[in-house]
């Protein structure tokens, strides 16, 4: 499949561009230069034919800032996995001494340039791109990303390329993409989350660094290991809504953190353990179980920890003492640093995604265990009916249960609480939410 790498200095509206041929919001725009950090990933279609785009961020070359200095390790990433490079620049703006600065870095690469000559937004202004030509690259094109206007003929021309790669191309199935496991990396800033993912995949994929807000976009990544497909997602740090009310970015990274959540399959939901649990932890816990995903607790930095024999006993129970919500939540500690228990995530993260497509047969629910469960519900309580008359699993993923009550009235939560741990007792459903939906008899007219 051809890779498509756009590039260039910041604030030119390579992101912008990115959406626009991707047709969706996955990158996050602003006018604030340095946005993007991390590589993302999309794809363009078009005549029947496939490219994959690489947005990257702004390049500074020859600079030795921290974030600086690792956008551009990322970008020069993108563009030796690439085909082709898009260099995006602003015609309003005109050539500048930092564009003729990149103009070496891309040429030494030996691969096909094309000029995007940005922000062209009216017919009036397709005479600035005609400077542009000066750079000797293989293409010039005058577009308006943001408005769409010149995006057609750039797409034709990206369509006619990937056709040379298109016997090369493997196209994903749906059948390969339903047996992807994904994994959204979820957490307040600086407990580690880029480092735990960088782990995981076995390479630098993410930006890390000891500023908090590293990374801003959710950044997607597949893996294949041991026969198993894992797409996991970086997320930006989560901050409490007061901290992100004056920062549109950041407030517009937090929510594609959230909805990183609901696409999903589970949350690893890491905290520093150096720290232990934060009333902001609990919180981002309480997004993660209202999604539906299933939710794994990571304590990151374990390696930091002064331990006694008790001290992980400790840790999962003050776990399940805030957030009473996510007793079904296994406990782990690592060290992404160190690797520390890292690969045990694996094997956790397969059973919570088996467990979330489990289905009960409606013959044992209510043959079996109904029965028992009122018998044992009056043992503990013999002042109470259980009132359930009947029980269906009507979904999975998350798994989802149907309750026809005996009575008008609903449940006591309580005894819904005692419904759903008797069915984690009796089925598993390891690290999953279950919803119970409750039906009552209609009161008479």
């Amino acid at each position: 499949m051809l890779k498509i790498a756009i590039v260039g200095r910041p604030n030119v509206g390579k992101s912008t561009l990115f959406n626009r041929l991707c047709r969706v919001r996955k990158s996050i725009v602003g006018d604030e230069p340095g946005i993007t950090r991390d590589r993302i990933y999309g794809s363009v279609r078009w005549d029947n034919c496939t490219a994959e785009v690489l947005d990257t961020g702004g390049m500074i070359p020859d600079t030795h800032d921290i974030i600086p200095k690792g956008i551009l390790n990322q970008v020069e990433k993108a563009v030796a996995e690439s085909h082709l490079i898009l260099m995006v620049v602003d015609g309003r703006a005109g050539i500048t001494p930092l564009d003729e600065q990149l103009l070496p870095m891309l040429r030494r690469t030996g691969k096909p340039v094309w000029t995007v000559v940005n922000k062209i937004d009216t017919a009036g202004l397709e005479m600035h791109a005609a400077s542009f030509y000066a750079f000797g690259m293989d293409a010039v094109y005058p577009v308006s990303a943001e408005h769409g206007l010149g995006i057609s003929e750039l797409v034709d021309a990206i369509a006619e390329k990937a056709g040379v790669h298109s016997s090369e191309a493997e196209e994903k199935g749906p059948e390969e993409e339903r047996d992807e496991i994904r994994i959204a990396v979820v957490g307040r800033p600086n407990v580690g989350k880029s480092s735990l993912v960088n782990r995981l995949l076995g390479f630098e994929r993410s930006i890390v660094t000891d500023i908090p807000g590293t990374t801003r976009d959710s950044v997607d990544t597949l893996l294949v290991r041991e026969g198993f497909r894992y797409r996991i997602i970086d997320t930006a740090g989560i901050r409490r809504k007061g901290k992100v009310a004056l920062d549109r970015t950041e407030t517009v990274s937090v929510i594609m953190a959230r909805k990183s959540l609901e696409r999903a399959d589970v949350a690893l939901l890491v905290m520093d353990a150096e720290e232990g649990v934060t009333k902001l932890d609990a919180g981002i816990g309480g997004q993660a179980n209202e999604s539906g995903c299933s939710v794994i607790v990571v304590f990151n930095k374990w390696d930091k920890v002064e331990k006694s024999p008790a001290t992980f006993q400790e840790y999962t129970e003050s776990v399940h003492r805030r957030m009473k919500y996510l007793a079904y939540a296994p406990v782990i500690t690592v060290s992404a640093l160190t690797g520390q228990r890292v690969s045990k995530l694996f094997a956790m993260i397969r059973n919570a995604k088996e467990a979330r497509h489990v289905r009960i047969p409606t013959g044992d629910l209510n043959n079996v265990f109904v029965p028992d469960l009122a018998e044992t519900f009056k043992a503990h309580d013999p002042n109470h009916k259980l009132g359930i008359r009947y029980i269906t699993q009507a979904g999975t993923d998350p798994p989802t249960f149907v309750v026809f009550t005996k009575g008008h009235d609903r449940l006591h939560f309580s005894t819904e609480r005692y419904l759903v741990n008797r069915l984690r007792e009796r089925f598993g459903f390891y690290a999953t939410p279950i919803r119970i939906r409750q039906r009552r008899k209609p009161r008479k007219k």
